[in-house]
């Protein structure tokens, strides 16, 4: 399996005034092209800032995150910008869907931004979004819009999806149709996907499963059966 992204010896130190709290305390990992990856943790454990960190986000206080062997973390913000829009699609916990913009039109934002972009109607297909096109987000539900906003990332045809806290804002049976997209991508399209969350539930269905405390990896292991979403206990 090919090596995506590194993450090395990752520390962030946040300061506010004499104050300072130390996020990651040398965190390494590793991401693999094609996997699907859940990042597990309590709240304040680190795991937002690490996903941040590896998808161009934020700045590590120190370490290196290797992407096709460049140190992001030394790149010059052109590069990380061009990271950014060709390299990683984000999802969100609350969607950040242009208000202004209908279902169809967020997805089109993010496609015409990218070199290689999916097809904007096959996206809304994948996610049944299709008789919802020419809704705005506020005429959508919770899980309509989540589904919008994967589309959204997935159109730019990216190396990654990097998913933060997916369904934490969705019922059970909504969040069961995210997650079964965010597979669907993985599987059908090879994309690696990384979800960070709180839900250990969600990590019966990862191909490998990382879990931080206090901002370091405390635990790793391999599913040797991944589950299905519908098999996700809540």
């Amino acid at each position: 399996m090919q090596e995506l992204i590194r993450g090395i010896d990752i520390k962030k130190i946040y300061k506010t005034g004499d104050v300072q709290v130390e996020a990651l305390r040398g965190l390494s990992i590793t991401l693999y092209e094609g996997e699907f990856i859940v990042i597990l943790g309590p709240s304040g454990s680190g795991k937002s800032t690490l996903l941040n960190i590896l998808g161009g986000i934020d700045a590590a206080t120190s370490g290196q995150v290797l992407f096709e062997g460049q140190n992001l973390c030394a790149a010059p913000e052109r590069v990380l910008t061009h990271y950014r829009r060709q390299a990683v699609g984000f999802v969100f916990q609350f969607y950040n869907l242009m208000p202004n913009l209908t279902a169809r039109e967020n997805i089109q934002l993010a496609a015409d931004i990218a070199a290689q972009p999916f097809d904007v109607d096959a996206m809304l297909r994948d996610v049944d979004m299709s008789d919802r096109a020419g809704h705005f987000p506020s005429q959508l539900s919770g899980g309509q819009q989540q589904r919008v906003a994967i589309a959204r990332a997935v159109a730019k045809n990216p190396r990654m999806l990097l998913c933060d806290e997916p369904t934490g804002a969705l019922d059970v049976q909504t969040g069961v149709q995210v997650l079964r997209v965010l597979r669907h991508f993985n599987r059908d399209y090879g994309k690696t996907v990384a979800i960070i969350t709180h839900n250990a539930g969600i990590a019966g269905m990862a191909d490998k499963v990382f879990t931080i405390r206090d901002g370091v990896i405390a635990a790793k292991h391999r599913n040797a059966h991944p589950i299905p979403p519908e098999e996700v206990a809540w």
